[in-house]
């Protein structure tokens, strides 16, 4: 059955590529109606659905837009309430990226788990989409696809010449039981932290990126090991890409019966098959 959430959430913090600190309200929402945020700062308070046509970027971060009105970073959050079972959420954000918080979508679960979940009276639409051929999309030896499987799988691997991070691979599944939220994902998946690399930080910046990020809310790693650890998981990089193509592939709607497979891939190209999928619904 759908679900949503029982009662509201509020939460504050910083985006972090714009540096501007916003406020989220995550209200329960009827059947049918998904996941999609709320521009409460703009004239009109536009709509803007958390689905596979509403991307609009994909640069270092997934953007959702509808009519030149956007909201940015939605990966996270959109991973929280796919992860923990939330099919309808209406998401009121005043400003234009979503705040980062720790870096990971634990504060996110944590306040969805204190509210709780309701069922409700309708069966997930996508609940019989069924993968029954190899998809996938590639950009030289990076790769995301879908694999036809019972059930739903994510499975993703790394591989960086930092020795700190180096090669690394995790699996994970979802299992969701009606009026509560998934187990596994809240203590497996939602606490790994957005990680990057030292040498890359002043050339974001100086491209107009990262201005919210810090060593509170993001990994650093450089030659000689993490700037700020401890890590919460010795693969807390690969358990975050997972964070993340899950967000992204909730865009879809609820996930399909699939294995995804991921390599060294981009919120680009988990968008680029989250599109190949969508056409199939």
């Amino acid at each position: 059955m759908q679900q949503t959430l029982a009662s509201e959430i509020t939460l504050t913090g910083v985006g972090l590529h714009s540096g501007v600190t916003t406020q989220v309200r995550i209200l329960p929402a009827g059947v049918d109606s998904g996941r999609y945020f709320v521009r409460v700062d703009l004239p009109n308070t536009p709509i803007i659905p958390a689905q596979v046509p509403a991307v609009t970027q994909t640069v270092l971060s997934t953007q959702l837009g509808k009519d030149e009105k956007s909201v940015r970073t939605v990966e996270h959050l959109l991973a929280a309430l796919a992860g923990v079972g939330v099919d309808n959420a209406r998401i009121e954000i005043d400003g234009p990226e979503v705040p980062l918080l720790d870096g990971s979508a634990k504060v996110w679960v944590e306040s969805i788990t204190q509210v709780g979940l309701i069922p409700q009276t309708s069966t997930k639409k996508s609940q019989a989409l069924f993968i029954n051929e190899p998809i996938w999309v590639r950009q030289d030896d990076a790769f995301v696809c879908a694999f036809p499987a019972p059930s739903t799988r994510f499975t993703y691997g790394i591989d960086f010449e930092l020795p700190a991070i180096g090669n690394q691979w995790h699996s994970w599944s979802p299992s969701f039981e009606p009026g509560k939220s998934d187990a596994s994902f809240i203590t497996e998946i939602a606490p790994a932290r957005t990680f990057g690399l030292l040498h890359q930080i002043e050339y974001l910046r100086k491209s107009g990126l990262i201005k919210g990020g810090s060593l509170e809310n993001a990994l650093v790693c450089g030659p000689d090991g993490w700037l700020n650890p401890p890590l919460r998981f010795a693969n807390e990089p690969v358990r975050h890409k997972i964070l993340d193509l899950v967000g992204d592939l909730s865009l879809i709607g609820p996930f399909p019966h699939a294995h995804f497979l991921a390599y060294k891939a981009s919120h680009n190209l988990h968008v680029q098959l989250a599109q190949k999928i969508w056409e199939l619904r």
